[in-house]
């Protein structure tokens, strides 16, 4: 009985011991809290709090989310596959009716951040988000003793944009952000804007004005929509208005493009009778088949359109082969010499008379002169046939006249006929001769009239051409 006495004893007075430790312990726990303000209040508002309900009172009562965008960066615009990657700064506040103070009571603190996991939140996304980016966590979110929470964050906004390439380097691209909550209807979330649309339209502090593209504005709307004619949702929508630079693309593609349409405009100077034209220009063309292919992966590819630019290097090269097969005909015109035929009234009259004063060429009578070199050659022949007949007739008339006895033979020796025959095929020679020149002549100065022709028509269509892409991008740049 003793010892049974004298154990229980020991137990009391053990558990005793450790119960004084424990309640020394929690007391200084306590005691290093004590006059940690944020911790008494953090513990006032987490105390019965929670985070899964809507926070208001009256279930009646629609909790308000102002919204606010800033555009700080546009990082990717991806024309192939119609993306547009920006980084944003967004801004929402609403309020918590659960979460109010009185800042008396906790030393004057009128605003305390808390883990976002730790409040509710509201589901807004955005309706264009077609891959996830790399945003920063920022895990906190300020409470002010009104109840308003304020939840700031930096995101990188991968968007699926409807882009038009088509004035492309002078596109101007129009993209939207719509917020609106995913699950709850404008009775249980609305939302508004942090402030006025006017603000937001022209508010570019953040923006990095350094890279291809330059944020013109960004336009706010705020609409109602119904999916089934019974629930109501509210979005508020972002267009983002950029425009693209083009400096750089003006430099690399437009201006190589124009500087070779000179270079073939100015190869027409050189004599169309010439070979070297025709060389110049296949040089020509060969050079811009290496540009194009060059510069065909800077051009934007989509599958629904193309861009004028591309439009207006394959006109180019097509102005580039009607050039080369301009000069290779006109080429052929003037090199037919022996083969061919005399030109035809007709064209005579078109070309010679009618064009020349169209075109205003004046030393026509360089192309058929009136007084030929080879004339003088023929002029010699025909005195010297001349000389001889004379000369022949007289010694016969002198034979006769004299009586004496000698046979008359009533034809020339046969040396004078063999010279008589030379000289006249020669005549024939030099006669051919000289009216094949004349027939070349004549095709030649059909074509120096027919290549000043095509060559103003030439260069009328790519005047009118590059005055109306000019134009276009002129007012698209600066509209």
């Amino acid at each position: 009985m003793n010892t049974l006495a004298l154990w229980t004893a020991l137990s009391v007075c053990t558990c005793g011991a450790v119960n004084a430790c424990s309640v020394k312990k929690l007391g200084s726990n306590s005691a290093r809290f004590a006059n940690a303000t944020l911790v008494r209040l953090s513990e006032f508002l987490s105390a019965g709090y929670k985070k899964g309900v809507r926070p208001v009172k009256d279930w009646r009562d629609s909790t308000l989310v102002a919204i606010d965008l800033m555009v700080y960066s546009i990082l990717n615009v991806d024309e192939k596959n119609q993306v547009l990657t920006t980084y944003v700064w967004y801004r929402q506040q609403w309020t918590d009716e659960f979460l109010v103070w009185n800042p008396e009571d906790f030393d004057d603190v009128k605003q305390i951040s808390m883990p976002t996991a730790n409040v509710w939140v509201p589901d807004i996304v955005i309706n264009e988000f077609v891959d996830v980016g790399k945003s920063p966590d920022i895990p906190y979110v300020y409470l002010r003793s009104d109840g308003m929470v304020q939840n700031y964050k930096p995101i990188q906004v991968v968007t699926a944009c409807s882009l038009n390439i088509y004035n492309f380097p002078f596109d101007v691209q129009k993209c939207s952000l719509t917020f609106q909550s995913w699950l709850h209807t404008i009775n249980d979330i609305n939302i508004t804007l942090m402030r006025s649309p006017e603000e937001v339209k022209t508010d570019k502090t953040v923006f990095m004005n350094q890279g291809e593209w330059e944020l013109l504005h960004i336009l706010s709307k705020y609409k109602s929509f119904s999916v089934d004619n019974d629930d109501y949702y509210a979005e508020m929508k972002f267009h983002v208005v950029i425009r693209r630079r083009p400096l750089f693309y003006t430099v690399n593609l437009l201006l190589p493009s124009i500087f070779l349409m000179v270079m073939d405009i100015v190869g027409f100077y050189l004599p169309p009778d010439s070979g070297e034209r025709v060389s110049f220009k296949i040089t020509l063309l060969l050079g811009y088949s290496v540009f194009l292919i060059i510069v065909s992966d800077t051009l934007p590819a989509t599958a629904i359109g193309t861009p004028l630019i591309g439009v207006y290097f394959v006109v180019c090269m097509a102005l580039l082969v009607i050039s080369l097969t301009e000069t290779v005909l006109i080429v052929r015109l003037v090199h037919k010499q022996d083969l061919q035929s005399h030109v035809p009234q007709w064209v005579k009259h078109l070309v010679l008379d009618k064009a020349t004063v169209l075109l205003c060429i004046r030393n026509r009578a360089m192309c058929s002169p009136l007084v030929r070199d080879s004339d003088l050659p023929r002029y010699k022949d025909n005195n010297m046939m001349v000389r001889c007949n004379h000369h022949c007739e007289s010694s016969r008339n002198m034979e006769r006249g004299l009586g004496i006895g000698l046979p008359v033979r009533d034809t020339a020796p046969p040396v004078m006929d063999n010279i008589l025959h030379e000289v006249s095929s020669i005549r024939q020679f030099l006669e051919k001769r000289e009216a094949c020149r004349d027939i070349a002549k004549d095709w030649l100065q059909v074509g120096y009239v027919l290549d000043v022709l095509l060559f103003r028509v030439y260069l009328l269509a790519v005047l009118a051409y590059s005055i109306t892409l000019g134009t276009l991008w002129s007012v698209w740049q600066y509209a």
